[in-house]
């Protein structure tokens, strides 16, 4: 067995975290805030946007069982990765379509894959989805963690919105 990281921003958390869980080789998944400039913020102070947090999952995973390339594809499936700060209902920078790679060989992997989805045609615009290094990943609260799992999915919009 050998665990990677992986962290991805693609709208609300709570249906990403639901769908990532699901995937052979995923081993464990978190919700949590990164790519801001606050030190341990709030879900209170991410959703204003003034953090400058995304929303995200970060995943670990057995890369003998399903490679960093293959969570990729996921990813571009998850959402719409042409909106600009925003999934469905929920707009701001906070729910912003961002790769944060953990390597230099996962920013190379992250740029191959986004260039192959624009090229796809899947959608008529391009991806506004940014690729940056990790930065430091805060945990969300306790009752984000599985909240799709939790709730039932009533009120994620990831999904329902498909």
């Amino acid at each position: 067995m050998k665990i990677e990281k992986a962290t991805f921003a693609a709208g609300c958390f709570w249906g990403v975290q639901h769908i990532l869980d699901r995937i052979p080789g995923v081993t464990r998944t978190r919700v949590g805030y990164v790519g801001g400039r606050t030190k341990n913020p709030t879900y209170n102070q991410v959703k204003t946007g003034e953090t400058g947090h995304a929303e995200a999952v970060e995943v670990e995973f057995d890369s003998e069982r399903v490679s960093y390339s293959e969570l990729l594809a996921f990813f571009w499936r998850l959402h719409d990765p042409t909106q600009l700060n925003r999934q469905g209902p929920d707009v701001g920078t906070q729910y912003r379509s961002a790769i944060f790679y953990h390597s230099p060989l996962q920013r190379d992997e992250a740029e191959f894959s986004k260039a192959r989805f624009d090229a796809s045609g899947v959608f008529k615009r391009k991806a506004v989805t940014v690729i940056e290094p990790v930065s430091e990943f805060f945990e969300a609260e306790g009752y984000h963690q599985k909240y799709f799992d939790q709730t039932g999915g009533a009120v994620c919009h990831i999904l329902r919105d498909r």
